[in-house]
């Protein structure tokens, strides 16, 4: 009797087993395809659902038992024998449970026997089922109702009647083909959720992506360092004194004629996010929104600047200078300055190319102001000092140093000049720009540490070809003809101004019209009657040789020679950067632009600073405040993040390049 009652029922439980099987995985590649699953207690379910499936009937298990008896038990065992692995732990769970309930299932038995499938299907299929958290769905409530749920019906007219599919439509193999969505599926159970995988990077570690899922301006979000007190309306610190605050941006916004001159580094990007009037709009809004009061700009390009930049930021309130690269170059530089809160004292534009001058004949320029702060006029009479802003695009070729370095003392030489007060100190420097080069390069520890010996130097430290022959920097780096001495002065603006020199009044010089030298007829005169045919005549009294003794004139002193350190050079600027190069909450290297999807820092804010001396050296990487303090800055990002973002540019950032922002303030003094 009681293997009658097995064979009964063996052979439903192993169709049915494989319908499952088919079913869950079906269910698994719905979670996968984001479907929507309607939860839903009751069997019966109205709209476009399918029915749930009820127990079998008695006319159903009578049939059923007629097959069986036609087609012999062996045929049945040898089939659930040669089956898949999970028809056989079906079978066996299937066996298990009509010994341990042999006689007329009811309907909790029923429910019992669904549950013990589903973890013998799970069990064996090994499938990792999303948590219902990932999927954005509630929970399935706890209790002993049917394991089962409807699933919309998104299928063609085929599909329209029916309430069961056909078991090939739910193949795995046919979802990418097949437009419609699976009738049924298994309900996933409620499982605690797992951490998110863990994405490895060669050499990096371990790190935690964002999901993709997140937008740009979520993966690309930038946090406002604020290093300052208290301010209040008018921008001014009540703290030690008032103070004058403003905000300033560094930014090389990708020349679209350099961007198609190289678009092999652009191939990851998508052409709509490289044209130039989508990316206009982007940079304008960036501008607009974190709205500085100075604009340092890199690589724009000339007839964008005169067409749509310089009229677009005219009207936001900023007055605006441009010096195009010298050549046939199409780009250059230009700072832009809000005329409410700064007045122009002087605009010195900067050419590094030089004829004749092997060194510097590359056609990078440099563009150097002197604005005056404008203090509200409700602080009284009170003064600033002037702010001297530098902005400068250094060449790129890693291998030429030398080229580098020159560019960067004939820069520096420009704001000696615009900088210096009458008692020979310096106001407030600010220099900006992309620099191409990186964090501990030779020319970034130069502008730094105010140093740098070079003689005996590689060309470059960032040549990372590993050539067996590298040409090496000889002293002098530059000849003495381009006027420019190892201090990064100007030869002239080194001489000291000759002073008490000797003023004569018209009385004293008029007692030289009878000496020697005044009476003798010059050679070559042409002889005029009643102009230059008489002598003059001595007056009585007059010596020959009046004051000609203590009127000799003393000759001119030499001009001093500017001594020349060998294989050294310097300046006296005391800069440091805003940026530290370095983000320790993320335990990685500051990143401002990602050519070929490597990172690395080239864009710097450098602003004057005093370095604080700890014990018997000076370390130039500590800094104290003077009369120019840092208030915060925008941070930058990592590699990391700028992969999840598919690099630069991106939907987000219309440039190969990250903005700088910095705030500072400025003391105000009484006169």
């Amino acid at each position: 009797m009681i293997a009658s009652c097995l064979c009964y029922l063996l052979l439903p439980a192993a169709r049915l087993c494989r319908a499952l099987s088919r079913a869950l995985s079906d269910a698994f590649f719905t979670c996968r395809k984001n479907a929507l699953l309607a939860k839903s207690s009751s069997p019966q379910v109205e709209g476009d659902f399918a029915m749930a499936p009820q127990g079998l009937d008695q006319e159903e298990c009578e049939g059923l038992l007629q097959q069986w008896r036609e087609e012999g038990s062996s045929q049945v065992f040898s089939a659930v024998s040669e089956g898949p692995l999970v028809d056989k732990g079906l079978a066996q769970s299937s066996l298990a449970l009509l010994m341990d309930y042999p006689g007329e299932q009811d309907a909790a038995s029923e429910d019992k026997w669904c549950s013990r499938q589903l973890s013998d299907l799970q069990a064996a299929e090994n499938l990792e089922e999303p948590s219902p958290e990932v999927l954005g769905e509630e929970s399935l409530p706890e209790g002993e109702g049917p394991m089962w749920a409807a699933v919309p019906m998104q299928a063609g007219p085929q599909y329209a009647d029916c309430t069961i599919l056909p078991m090939g439509a739910l193949a795995a193999e046919e979802w990418e083909e097949d437009p419609a969505v699976v009738a049924w599926s298994l309900a996933p159970e409620p499982m605690p959720q797992e951490e998110a995988p863990i994405w490895s990077f060669e050499g990096l570690g371990q790190l935690q992506p964002p999901p993709v899922e997140i937008p740009y301006h979520e993966i690309l979000w930038r946090e406002w360092e604020d290093f300052s007190t208290q301010l209040d309306a008018q921008g001014l610190e009540a703290g030690d004194g008032p103070q004058f605050q403003f905000t300033l941006m560094s930014y090389n916004i990708l020349a679209q004629d350099l961007m198609q001159q190289s678009s092999e580094l652009y191939l990851h990007c998508h052409p709509d996010i490289l044209n130039w009037n989508y990316r206009f709009a982007n940079l304008m809004q960036e501008f607009q929104h974190w709205d500085p009061d100075i604009l340092c700009l890199q690589e724009v390009q000339e007839d964008h600047y005169w067409e749509q930049l310089e009229p677009s930021l005219r009207m936001m309130g900023f007055t605006c200078f441009y010096k195009r690269r010298t050549g046939c170059k199409t780009d250059g530089c230009a700072v832009c300055y809000k005329p409410t809160r700064f007045r122009l004292l002087c605009a010195s534009p900067v050419e590094y190319f030089r004829p004749g001058l092997e060194l510097l004949n590359r056609d990078n320029v440099g563009l150097v102001l002197l604005l005056q702060p404008l203090v509200p006029e409700g602080l009284g009479q009170v003064s600033v000092a002037p702010l001297c802003v530098a902005n400068t695009h250094i060449l790129y070729n890693p291998r030429r140093g030398d080229v580098k370095l020159a560019q960067m003392a004939i820069l520096l030489a420009e704001v000696d000049k615009v900088a210096r007060l009458s008692d020979g100190s310096h106001c407030p420097i600010i220099l900006c720009g992309d620099l191409n080069s990186v964090p501990d390069s030779p020319l970034y520890n130069f502008i730094r540490d105010g140093e740098l010996q070079y003689d005996g130097m590689p060309a470059w430290k960032e040549d990372f070809s590993h050539q067996l022959y590298q040409r090496k920097l000889q002293a002098p780096l530059w000849p003495s003809a381009l006027g420019i001495t190892d201090g990064c002065q100007y030869v002239t603006s080194c001489h000291p101004k000759r002073s008490e020199r000797r003023k004569y009044s018209r009385d004293f010089l008029l007692r030289f019209r009878f000496c020697s030298i005044a009476c003798q007829r010059p050679v070559g005169l042409v002889l005029m009657e009643g102009v230059t045919d008489t002598k003059p005549e001595r007056p009585a009294g007059w010596a020959e040789s009046v004051l000609e003794e203590d009127m000799s004139e003393p000759e001119p002193e030499p001009e001093p020679v500017s001594p020349r350190t060998i294989g050294t050079i310097q300046h006296c600027l005391h800069l440091t950067s805003v940026y530290t190069h370095f983000l320790p909450q993320h335990c990685r290297p500051e990143v401002t632009t990602m050519p070929l999807g490597i990172g690395a820092t080239v864009d710097y804010i450098f602003f004057s600073a005093e370095s604080c001396e700890n014990g018997n050296r000076t370390d130039h990487r500590l800094y104290q405040d003077g009369t120019l303090k840092l208030l915060g800055r925008l941070s930058l990002l990592s590699e990391e993040i700028l992969w999840a973002a598919n690099g630069l540019p991106n939907p987000f950032c219309s440039s190969d390049h990250l903005c700088l922002l910095a705030s500072f303030g400025m003391e105000v003094t009484a006169p």
